[in-house]
């Protein structure tokens, strides 16, 4: 199998490196491509790279991370893929999209939800480390906060997600139990709502970065599918 992993914002695919390696080792090719940010480049240009990092290859399974299901949508329409993993993903439907996806699911109020339950402050300010890196070694927080790539464009979230549907292949949704930005309640109602019947979703550790979290376990729940 060939795997092509798709970041989030920000697109360094380097958020992927360590969960690369134990694919590998595992006997299959994993590549992690940065993605094109900026320069008014959305969607079409992040699936348009992930296409040419599936190559030629005859079995291709994309793995995507949070806005990388996005770009995931549009890269099925020009890759054969043969499966389909989503790592706290966001999870688009037909021509939404990614600024429109918060309200359309209910982002903020299953996030309020769970912060309450949690004990922490609701309407506190976003903290970075807090939120997303609150269980991800400093070593590998620096590696991923030192790379310089452009911000995304604005036109990666209002440009429409162009698929038609969910390809008919294997879909695995990995969530990340720990995840204090998409809780693992909503995460489940979403692709409950959204993939089709028989999408298998499974638990795993970590928080939103959980592939440089816990890259071992995230490769293990990848290679079960």
């Amino acid at each position: 199998m060939h795997f092509v992993t798709i970041p989030g914002a920000g697109g360094a695919g380097y958020a992927w490196n360590l969960v690369a390696e134990h694919l590998r080792a595992s006997g299959h090719t994993a590549v992690t491509p940065d993605l094109p940010t900026g320069e008014h480049r959305g969607l079409s240009h992040y699936a348009d790279a992930i296409a040419d990092a599936a190559g030629d290859a005859s079995e291709v399974a994309l793995v995507a991370h949070s806005l990388g299901g996005f770009t995931a949508a549009v890269a099925t329409q020009r890759i054969p893929v043969t499966r389909l993993v989503f790592l706290n993903g966001m999870i688009p439907v037909p021509g939404e999209t990614a600024g429109q996806w918060w309200d359309a699911v209910g982002f903020a109020e299953a996030r309020a939800k769970a912060d309450r339950e949690a004990g922490r402050d609701p309407d506190a300010e976003l903290d970075m480390s807090a939120v997303f890196f609150h269980d991800v070694p400093n070593d590998r927080r620096a590696a991923i906060e030192g790379i310089q790539l452009a911000p995304d464009a604005e036109e990666a979230f209002t440009e429409p997600a162009d698929f038609t549907a969910w390809p008919r292949v294997p879909i695995r949704v990995l969530i990340g139990r720990e995840d204090r930005f998409f809780p693992a309640e909503f995460q489940r109602r979403i692709a409950l709502d959204r993939l089709p019947a028989g999408t298998e979703i499974v638990e795993v550790s970590g928080g939103h970065m959980a592939a440089l979290a816990a890259p071992d376990e995230v490769a293990a729940a990848i290679l079960a599918g």
